[in-house]
């Protein structure tokens, strides 16, 4: 499995696009979120670069 390295982050008024790249910079998943959901997505994840 890839690791996550870096994470994009689009903010919007109501839903949150993520974007999860390798060092590589290869997709490795991407996310729709809720404001509701964002804080708890992230603290399940490992330490990484986020833009």
């Amino acid at each position: 499995m890839n690791k996550i390295t870096t994470i994009g982050l689009d903010l919007a008024k109501h839903l949150f696009h993520v974007v999860c790249c390798d060092q590589r910079g290869k997709l490795i998943k991407k996310r729709m979120l809720r404001r509701s959901q964002v804080l708890p997505y992230f603290a399940n994840l490992a330490a990484c670069r986020v833009g």
